[in-house]
């Protein structure tokens, strides 16, 4: 199930998130997320409500240190919907879709060097070829992409988090969701934006960020705790691959050669790394030890 729960939230991600959020472009980034903060916690609370009235929510009790770990991820997961929110606004898709692809080098340079998760040498070759592909991109632009650096690592931390905290999905997100909070309804008392607008479709629209926030983000919780952040973070590029897709078909915006050099060589790395995968997972399974909990998953 780990494998379908981030394909469903990648794919909501790379295609139905970004559509949503540029039908909302007449408002600013910042009202946009204090709204989608306000509806996902509401949106969140009637189904932890719903799931515990059927005894079927896993509370995190009693409190651990390592629950502290979700004020992290709250801001982490706050600042990256803001960075992206600006991306979508301001034509930049392309520059989102460079900081997803990214990102799932940093989430396995994290799960390598936090979580000490082994990586087998077809794979090292795998991420060796993605990294050459970035590197290569941000020397031939002559610039570094400080807006999709921002996203890469602020998501990567996000889903390191949420790995160490290990809690139920749902119970999580509320939780960030309710630690954002009073931030976003300062926002929306002080902001000139109605919080409410008269016209029904742009309500409408902005009632509906609650569940395109929270149901991707509880399929994204509930596959970190399932997959290991190595392979994780491979899958990730489902969703810049979309966004790459979408900016280019559907929005007009141009891909650079430095840009289409690094997505051919990041291609060529999770080819690599689906085969390696698959033949993984035919071969017979040795014996582990009780002491590695990572050995047993891909």
């Amino acid at each position: 199930m780990g494998l379908v729960y981030a394909l469903a939230a990648y794919l909501s991600w790379g295609l139905l998130v970004p559509v949503h959020f540029r039908m909302l472009g007449a408002y600013s980034p910042y009202h946009i997320l204090s709204e989608r903060i306000v509806w996902s916690s509401l949106f969140a609370g009637a189904l932890a409500l719903i799931l515990a009235a059927r005894h079927r929510l896993n509370l995190p009790l009693p409190l651990r240190k390592r629950h502290a770990l979700l004020l992290l991820s709250a801001g982490m997961i706050g600042v990256n919907w803001l960075l992206y929110l600006y991306a979508v606004s301001g034509g930049h898709l392309l520059d989102a879709s460079l900081g997803y692809y990214i990102n799932p080098l940093v989430s396995v340079a994290f799960g390598r060097v936090v979580l000490g998760e082994r990586l087998r040498p077809a794979q090292a070759v795998a991420i060796g070829i993605a990294a050459t592909g970035v590197a290569v991109a941000v020397v031939w632009a002559g610039e570094l992409p400080l807006m999709s650096l921002s996203l890469a690592v602020s998501f990567a931390l996000y889903g390191l988090a949420r790995k160490i905290v290990g809690v139920d999905a749902l119970v999580g997100f509320l939780a960030e969701t309710l630690l954002l909070l009073p931030a976003a309804i300062v926002w929306l008392v002080l902001s000139p934006e109605p919080f409410l607008p008269a016209a029904p479709g742009d309500r409408a629209l902005l009632m509906l960020t609650g569940l395109t926030t929270a149901l991707p983000l509880i399929w994204f919780a509930a596959a970190a705790v399932r997959l290991r952040l190595t392979t994780l973070g491979l899958l990730q590029y489902v969703a810049p691959t979309c966004l790459l897709v979408l900016s280019v078909l559907v929005y007009g915006e141009r891909v650079e050669p430095h840009r289409a050099l690094m997505l051919a060589l990041i291609w060529v790395a999770l080819a690599l790394y689906t085969v390696d995968a698959l033949r993984f997972r035919r071969s017979p399974t040795p014996a582990t030890p009780r002491s590695d909990p990572d050995a047993m998953r891909v």
